[in-house]
């Protein structure tokens, strides 16, 4: 009997184990749950400053908090397809600085991050008006010498309105958008990997 009795004790004691494990896990869930939210708030603009919100939480959670923020701020970093997206991203960016008050060489990626953006931007507008260029110079020599309607002929040569440039631009979009998208992919691991 003393046998089956440490038997089970030895059940009982590893399911506690188990049972501590599992808490375990769960706590830091929670607390990465609560390092998004306030990144959300953050991002939000309904929480100031993130380095003092994180040195508000108790010291064993915090490295869970501050990984919770980082992989909420890293998400909101995104290519600028508008002016409210950038906007989003910078502050994205300044939320992973404000964490990490020894910033080294984490200014030098999100100034990286921020170079992308921009340029992204730049290369989106000068690709479509090199589209916009070609197609206009396409229809100008359809329409050749044709005096026809002066607002038809108008209509028709509003490069955005022709299904070849609609077709052609999509697919220039979605090159652009996977080069860039690696780019700040790369720059975002890096990042990821200081917070992990």
């Amino acid at each position: 009997m003393a046998e089956i009795k440490s038997t089970m004790e030895m059940v009982m004691e590893r399911a506690a184990r188990m049972a501590a494990r599992s808490t375990g896990q769960s706590d830091a869930e929670g607390s990465e749950r609560t390092g998004m939210r306030l990144a959300a708030e953050y991002l939000g603009l309904s929480l100031d400053d993130l380095g003092s919100a994180l040195s508000r939480q108790a010291p064993g959670e915090q490295m869970a908090v501050r990984k919770g923020m980082a992989q909420a701020l890293l998400r909101n970093i995104v290519l600028p397809r508008d002016e409210s997206l950038m906007a989003t991203s910078l502050r994205a960016m300044q939320g992973l600085l404000e964490m990490e008050q020894s910033a080294g060489d984490m200014v030098a990626i999100c100034a990286e991050l921020k170079q992308i953006l921009e340029q992204y931007n730049q290369h989106k507008e000068q690709l479509r008006k090199q589209l916009e260029d070609a197609v206009r110079a396409q229809l100008d020599q359809k329409l050749g010498g044709q005096q026809g309607n002066l607002a038809g002929s108008r209509m028709a040569m509003d490069p955005a309105m022709n299904p070849m440039f609609q077709k052609e631009w999509i697919r220039m979009q979605a090159d652009l958008n996977l080069q860039y998208n690696q780019a700040l992919d790369q720059r975002k691991e890096l990042l990821l990997q200081r917070f992990a």
